[in-house]
């Protein structure tokens, strides 16, 4: 973890989870805790270090009550390698369907891209100037006497002398940072990554067995070094597009590597959705009779195993689990008992009331009111929600989970659908004029739906 890590104490995680997800307060004080033991392990000794496993969590409640929302807050919060996956996604091995090791391959695909970037960041500045020093190369090579972008004076009647071009590239360098170029077109040079044989197969091709088949086919192939193509561009184009040329050749593929390893193996997170539909050990057949063995199949994964990738061998011994799911049909208990061992804290998650859907419309930073007044805000629309219209939108998607299927706060997304419909498609034509959503206006747009149950069973 990064040194700023330790000022994130349980209190501050609480803190910050609660500006994004309202209540569940359980949820948040247990993964918080389970984020700092991970940064207490990592202030130990050596030998203690690798004693102390995760206390990986099971989050039990309904459906849109924020068990998705809190795992992939905090894995955001601690710039942490995550990766949400469906349990029902995978198959017991010898069935046609993905195999769970594919799990932390892709864990560990994020992880290299978060610490590519990271890498590629501390090379930014030296990787812009070897661009800059290219686009000044085409520039220069473009430059005649007379050229009406730049004005030097010519030494001599046969052509620029070099004193000429050394004085053209100062004032070029003059004009480009000052983005006065941006507009003007010129033939660079790229790499040429077109005949890259592993391409043919895709980076995905052979995942599963751990080879990186584009490394071993590159190997096989005479080396053509210096192989580039040309390109017509923007000034404003081709200094972004050599900056992330420059920058890719200045980073240690090898230490990105190294890094995306250690990191998913400290600090990667893996919430396991829906995990209550693989529970149950009863036998049968249909497309249910993998169930136990998708189970049997993720136990090594959770208590600690070695997966094959095409980057080199991870360790899942300190990767943290999230298990969730609504577990309205199955129990905890119907998971194999090796598996509920391995998922010591337990939370339940309440399901949200018609006070709760008030909170979520107003508190969060991305609250959905926020989010529509800022959208149509660029049709220079005034969008305004009163409270007694806020009470109102929580009442109808309360009164809509409670007649219908209750789906907790995403049932809000489809209210406020409806609730907008008309202002978001007269938007552009509504320019400089003021909306207001209060009470009224809401069960004018939403008041039939609700008396017609069968219409409001489609619609929302």
């Amino acid at each position: 973890m990064k040194p700023a890590d330790a000022a994130l104490t349980p209190a501050n995680i609480v803190a910050e989870l609660d500006r994004y997800v309202v209540g569940q307060k359980d949820a948040k004080r247990a993964v918080a805790v389970a984020i700092r033991n991970r940064w207490r392990r990592m202030q130990l000794s050596e030998d203690m270090r690798q004693e102390v496993l995760p206390k990986n969590i099971l989050l039990m409640g309904p459906t849109g009550v924020g068990k998705t929302e809190i795992a992939r807050r905090i894995a955001t919060l601690m710039d942490a390698p995550f990766t949400k996956v469906e349990a029902t996604k995978f198959t017991e091995v010898g069935y046609v369907g993905r195999d769970v090791e594919s799990i932390i391959r892709d864990l560990l695909e994020s992880a290299m891209l978060v610490v590519r970037e990271r890498a590629r960041r501390k090379v930014e500045k030296k990787a812009r100037e070897k661009a800059e020093e290219r686009v000044l190369d085409a520039l220069v090579a473009d430059w005649k006497p007379g050229d009406h972008d730049i004005e030097v004076f010519s030494s001599g009647e046969g052509g620029p002398s070099m004193h000429d071009l050394q004085i053209v590239r100062v004032k070029l360098r003059e004009r480009l940072r000052a983005g006065a170029l941006d507009d003007k077109e010129v033939d660079i040079q790229l790499r040429d990554t077109s005949q890259e044989l592993g391409n043919i197969f895709g980076d995905a091709s052979f995942a599963q067995t751990g080879i990186d088949l584009k490394q071993f086919m590159e190997k096989l192939r005479p080396p053509q070094a210096g192989k580039t193509k040309g390109a017509r561009m923007t000034v404003g184009e081709a200094m972004k597009t050599l900056s992330g040329e420059e920058a890719e050749s200045l980073v240690d593929t090898e230490n990105v590597t190294t890094e995306a390893i250690e990191l998913v193996e400290n600090h990667g997170i893996v919430f396991l959705d829906e995990i209550d539909k693989v529970a149950g050990r009863q036998a049968g057949s249909g497309p249910d009779v993998s169930r136990e063995g998708v189970q049997r199949d993720l136990l090594p994964l959770v208590e600690g195993t070695t997966v094959s990738t095409r980057h080199g061998p991870v360790k899942t011994d300190h990767v943290l689990f999230i298990g969730a799911g609504a577990f309205h049909v199955s129990k905890p208990s119907d998971l194999l008992p090796e598996l509920q061992g391995r998922m010591p804290i337990r939370v339940r998650l309440d399901a949200l009331t018609e006070e709760d859907f008030v909170r979520i419309l107003t508190e969060p930073r991305n609250a959905l009111t926020k989010q529509y007044t800022a959208l149509l805000g660029t049709e220079k629309v005034k969008l305004k929600f009163t409270d007694d219209g806020i009470a109102e939108i929580a009442r109808v998607a309360a009164s809509a989970n409670r007649t219908h299927e209750n789906i907790g706060a995403r049932r809000l997304f489809t209210v406020m659908e409806r609730v907008l419909d008309e202002v978001s498609f007269d938007g552009p034509s509504l320019k400089g004029e003021k909306v207001q959503v209060d009470a009224a206006y809401v069960r004018h747009r939403v008041g039939d739906l609700l008396e017609d149950q069968d219409l409001g069973r489609y619609v929302l």
